[in-house]
């Protein structure tokens, strides 16, 4: 039977982005290397000027038959046409460009709109930049396979991001404000009094977009990290013994 026209193949391409694209998304330029209609014979594979014509072999159709004969009796088999191979037409003369494949390899560069929110596995679909179809059916498309890079100041989970702040004792028992590095720049951040070793704080809405809409956002978690001072001047060992000694008089 004479096949009819087919879509091309589909294409893979595995792209690393970074951690702030991973977040807002962007633009992002690739190079690929696709088949693509050959635009000397546009894509039927005859060379100018010249034509297809049916095959004499299967009259067009792109089959023959075969009767065998058995004791049993007559069969009848069918198998794709040996002079066509299956095409129903047959070439005088191929177009030099594609030699009669009616698609040629070329490299071409991509421009890809990236997501806000995507995650490393997320697959992003092109339309129509897979290979051609060298029998004149629709092309295929190319799929992105994301991977977004680490960052040395955020751990991301989904839309929440986390991140450690150091302090020193002091703060951590007075309080103070710091300012905090996020996706969005640095922001303010109190440091309650009395706060604890390991101490998780939330800023609200300065996580991750949540993916393909950039108003709705995650959250940021910062855990401190309280420094205990390792060694203490003499002074210092002074205060804190007055300190302590103040403890047990108020027990």
């Amino acid at each position: 039977r004479r096949r009819g026209p087919v879509k091309g193949d589909d294409l893979r391409f595995d792209l690393e982005v970074d951690f702030q694209m991973g977040c807002f998304g962007g633009k992002e330029k690739i190079r690929i290397r696709h088949l693509e209609t050959c635009e000397v014979c546009d894509g039927d594979g005859v060379k100018p000027g010249t034509s297809k014509r049916n095959c004499g072999t299967c009259g067009g159709s792109g089959v023959v038959s075969q009767v065998t004969r058995t004791p049993l009796g007559s069969f009848q088999t069918q198998g794709a046409c040996p002079n066509c191979r299956g095409e129903g037409v047959v070439i005088d003369e191929y177009c030099p460009k594609c030699q009669g494949q009616g698609v040629n390899q070329v490299s071409k560069q991509v421009t890809l709109t990236v997501p806000a929110g995507v995650e490393s596995g997320n697959k992003l679909r092109v339309r129509g930049e897979g290979d051609a179809s060298p029998s004149g059916g629709p092309p295929g498309d190319l799929y992105i396979f994301v991977k977004v890079k680490e960052d040395k100041n955020f751990r991301r989970e989904g839309m929440e991001i986390y991140s450690d702040l150091a302090v020193p004792y002091i703060d951590a028992v007075l309080g103070e404000e710091y300012s905090v590095k996020t996706i969005d720049g640095e922001v303010k951040i109190k440091i309650p009094s009395g706060s604890q070793p390991e101490t998780v704080l939330r800023m609200k809405g300065h996580g991750a977009p949540k993916l393909g809409d950039v108003k709705n956002r995650g959250n940021h978690y910062v855990t401190l990290k309280v420094k205990i001072p390792e060694n203490l001047s003499k002074r210092e060992r002074e205060l804190f013994e007055e300190l302590k000694s103040l403890q047990t008089q108020t027990v």
